[in-house]
């Protein structure tokens, strides 16, 4: 694990020296701005309506953050060279992901910790659960931490941050529009498929309106898993190219 906790500082400390991982954060801060402005207050009368709204765009939000932030975890050190190092140093395969996985997922955390001024202005105006509030922040970050997994293991596909946007990007945009196709299937597939939607099921109908169901938890963590150990393997395969 210390080696994990070294991986993890570093890719930590690179996200807040750079400008990168700040222009992200503004970004992700201002269309989440716009968004609450625009779409989540629109003509909703609820304090709930407006608090589920905010929870749905803001997931759009960050899992284009996600990505964002994901790509360079690895296809940056293929591009500089320094992946070299990594293959030749005593530290294993998931000791890197891990490490890498854990910074990004920190510095996610706190961009979206920055979005709480967002549910004290509809508290300002009407009345907000706390519940709610903390459920919605929860499934979040279940959600951004899936949405990275996926992006990590497209940045360890791929050879260019470029491509590994665009592989990541479409793999979360397919795994989103699941459900949408299972609508349009016939019995069990419908079911079974349905219930592998990343944002439809398991976020807009359980988290963003306040339910916290297990096995909306158990979904995101075992996504976020199948794809961590996608890309240790990848990596591991990488390693003797």
């Amino acid at each position: 694990m210390r080696a994990t906790s070294i991986i993890f500082k570093r890719e930590l400390g690179a996200y807040l020296r750079s400008p990168i991982g700040w222009v992200v954060a503004a970004v992700l801060l201002l269309v989440d701005g716009i968004l609450f402005q625009t779409q989540a207050m629109g003509d909703k009368h609820l304090s709930a309506d407006v608090l589920r709204a905010f929870f749905i765009y803001s997931s759009v939000v960050v899992g284009i953050a996600a990505i964002a932030l994901s790509i360079r975890l690895v296809a940056e050190e293929r591009q500089t060279g320094s992946i070299v190092l990594l293959n030749t140093s005593p530290v294993r395969d998931v000791e890197v992901a891990l490490g890498k996985f854990l910074a990004a997922l920190a510095f996610l955390a706190i961009m979206i910790a920055m979005t709480f001024y967002m549910p004290l202005l509809i508290k300002i105006n009407g009345k907000v659960s706390w519940a709610h509030v903390a459920v919605g922040y929860l499934g979040l970050i279940l959600f951004g931490a899936a949405s990275l997994s996926i992006g990590l293991f497209a940045s360890a596909l791929a050879r260019h941050q470029l491509v590994a946007a665009v592989v990541g990007a479409a793999l979360l945009a397919s795994m989103g529009q699941l459900f949408p196709l299972a609508d349009k299937l016939d019995a069990p597939l419908k079911g079974a498929l349905g219930q592998l939607d990343v944002w439809w099921i398991h976020f807009q109908q359980g988290f963003a309106s306040g339910i916290v169901n297990v096995k909306d938890i158990v979904y995101y963590l075992a996504l976020t898993y199948f794809f961590m150990l996608l890309t240790v393997k990848t990596l591991e395969a990488k390693r003797w190219q």
